[in-house]
């Protein structure tokens, strides 16, 4: 079992090595003030004036002057090789949400094993910020506020199963499976959505415009148990 490396009753940032806008980390740093670096995510929130409070990953993307700059318990070396760092750094934290930017690259294999690391920890109730969209596990019963007309995009990682309301096509007896029936490009037709599945494995994907209301909507769930630790926001600026 692993055991948390950082544990926080505040949302999360959690910084990769990808493209990662100061807008972006502005709006992120509002909602998730704790933040963390995956790896080379680190380089990116110094050279932003940002000291993480943690950095998870197995370090081989970290330049000598940001590994300088930062104290060595803030450092946190995982070699398992059969995973990602943003895998390694998602299972490693503990909060009511994590916001993760910097990880919706152009590679398709890494956008792949994002959305593989989602559905696998969806206890994390991580949200993958991206140029254009949010995309996040979609928990057992979800209840969204959104505007009609909005995109609502449904990924299978798994077979799943499950029913709608507010969707102009309902789900409801539909067979979800990655090399079968997916929801792309669905339609939002009421302000109030709910999404039910009866078995894990489904990505949620919304405009990026609807971030805030992805996060109030995932902070709604019942609250996961949490040990005590890093209560307070910390101060950013290095």
């Amino acid at each position: 079992m692993n055991q948390p490396i950082l544990q926080s009753s505040y949302g999360v940032t959690l910084v990769g090595g990808g493209p990662v806008t100061g807008r972006d980390l502005k709006t992120a740093l509002k909602m998730a003030p704790v933040v963390v670096g995956a790896d080379g995510g680190a380089n990116r929130l110094m050279q932003a004036g940002i000291a993480p409070q943690a950095v998870i990953g197995d370090l081989d993307s970290i330049s000598s002057q940001t590994r300088a700059a930062l104290p060595p318990d803030v450092l946190h070396h995982l070699t398992d090789q059969a995973t990602t760092d943003f895998d390694k750094a998602l299972r490693s934290i503990v909060a009511p949400f994590v916001l993760a930017l910097g990880f919706a690259g152009a590679r398709i294999d890494h956008g792949l094993a994002v959305m593989n690391v989602l559905v696998r920890h969806a206890d994390r109730r991580c949200l993958v910020v991206g140029p254009q969209d949010v995309a996040f596990a979609a928990p057992p019963d979800l209840a969204l506020r959104l505007r009609p007309g909005d995109p609502l995009s449904l990924f299978p990682m798994a077979p799943v199963t499950g029913h709608s309301t507010g969707l102009e096509w309902p789900i409801t007896g539909l067979h979800f499976a990655p090399d079968g029936f997916i929801g792309t490009s669905n339609r939002v037709s009421a302000p109030d959505v709910r999404l039910t599945f009866e078995s894990p494995g489904m990505i949620v994907i919304l405009p990026r415009a609807r971030l805030k209301a992805a996060v109030t909507a995932l902070r709604a769930l019942p609250a996961r148990p949490r040990a005590p630790g890093h209560d307070a926001p910390p101060a950013h600026a290095k």
